[in-house]
């Protein structure tokens, strides 16, 4: 069996890093589309505008709990590379039906569904297809990235290390993203239009299905030890690992409370006369804030996540409840900074010691990404509840800050039963 030491991971290091920025990038594009498609989209749906809105959210992170067990299969029967190209074909086709929605309310005079007083256009159900398909390629994708960037060792760096290193490419995207919707597609607009969306698809399609042909010529090794090989049987259920099985829930918890504050406070924020600008200034820094913790946190090799994971949950809950008694949202785009070490230190210590288990621990893990799906949705159900007031919505991202700090202190310790042999 090949050593990991005896091969150079470094290329494919590097070429996993750009590949989560693609993630962090279409993620946030994703999320930022709820306010425009309220407008463009949604302008008859009465009190519902919110939680429609949000479903587009949901949609993408559907799709992690239903193909994240089928990305797992796939890099154990394909390995990294085939996997991770057919993961990006994937996306393209998603960018395709978003391009057919587009187009099909452009070209259909906005023909809809009636509901009494409530009209949904037809564009927005494909829409949502769309978001569910990126998310999809999405998800698979970081079935390889994740355990990739664990696995692959590169020297000077451990794997929380490694972690904050791919963390900090996802953010540069996720900070830029909320740029580019608000300052290139719909920059300078008075009135949000989806005629604007449509030379940005084409150009995503194009630009994926290059990577993906690029990706075709690159070398990236499997790496031995963390998947089952030559159609070897794992013995036991990846669920009966208790501090795995947690991690699940953590990671439902801690997607779900950054895509709440990531994504629901442009949403908060559109009580404003200048939305537009301000959700793209708030989007910017909150995700520029998760960019500054991690590359703090690629700093830091010897701080453990356990440690990091409970500093940053206790700071967070902290700034939320300060924003909720004070009604400042400017606190809640400071909650980006701690939320920013989350995600790798959540996910090392979740497939800690799993072994040749890690593959199939990874695709479950992306189940709980389901939480920036859920999480969200029921927040603006209660703001639509509530008569479109968000201030008592954010409780939600306090409980789960909470759940976090459980999690980092007991749920994520290893019992005896749980330890894999080498």
């Amino acid at each position: 069996m090949t050593n990991n030491q005896q091969i150079n991971y470094t290329g494919p290091f590097i070429t996993m890093v750009f590949l989560f920025f693609i993630v962090g990038f279409l993620t946030v594009v994703n999320q930022q589309f709820q306010s425009p498609l309220q407008e463009a989209l949604l302008s008859n749906v009465g009190g519902l505008k919110n939680t429609l809105a949000v479903m587009v959210t949901f949609a993408w992170f559907l799709s992690y709990p239903l193909t994240g067990g089928i990305g797992a299969r796939m890099v154990n029967k394909h390995g990294y590379k085939n996997t991770m190209v057919r993961a990006l074909v994937v996306v393209a086709v998603g960018c395709a039906i978003f391009e057919a929605s587009v187009l099909l309310q452009k070209f259909s005079d906005g023909i809809a569904i009636q509901f009494g007083d409530t009209s949904i256009p037809y564009a927005y159900f494909l829409f949502l297809i769309g978001a569910y398909v990126v998310g999809a390629g999405v998800t698979i994708m970081q079935v390889v990235i994740n355990p990739y960037l664990i696995a692959c060792e590169v020297k000077g760096t451990s794997d929380v290390q490694r972690q904050n290193i791919g963390g900090s490419s996802n953010s540069i995207g996720t900070t830029l993203a909320p740029f580019f919707v608000g300052g290139i597609i719909f920059g300078g607009a008075t009135v949000v239009t989806l005629d604007n969306l449509i030379i940005p698809f084409i150009a995503f399609i194009v630009v994926i299905l290059l990577v993906a042909f690029l990706i075709t010529k690159l070398k990236l090794p499997n790496i031995a030890n963390t998947t089952a090989e030559g159609g070897e049987k794992l013995e036991r259920s990846i669920w009966s690992f208790r501090h795995l099985t947690l991690g699940v829930i953590a990671i439902f918890i801690y997607v779900g409370v950054e895509v709440c504050v990531g994504a629901n406070l442009v949403m908060n924020a559109k009580a404003e006369a200048n939305w537009i600008e301000l959700a793209a200034t708030m989007g910017s820094l909150y995700w520029g804030g998760m960019l500054v913790g991690r590359l703090i946190g690629s700093a830091i090799s010897k701080v453990p996540a356990r440690t990091q994971l409970t500093v940053t949950s206790i700071a967070a809950a902290l700034l939320v409840i300060g924003s909720m008694l004070t009604d400042c949202l400017w606190l809640l785009v400071a909650v980006g900074l701690f939320h920013s070490v989350m995600w790798p230190s959540t996910f090392a210590l979740a497939v800690k010691g799993l072994g040749k288990y890690t593959s199939a621990g990874s695709g479950a893990l992306m189940i709980g990404v389901l939480g920036g799906g859920v999480m969200p949705l029921l927040q603006a159900a209660l703001a639509d509840w509530w008569g479109g007031d968000w201030t008592a919505t954010w409780i939600i991202v306090i409980i789960g800050e909470v759940y976090l700090l459980y999690y980092a202190l007991l749920g994520s310790r290893i019992r005896k039963q749980d330890l894999i042999a080498e």
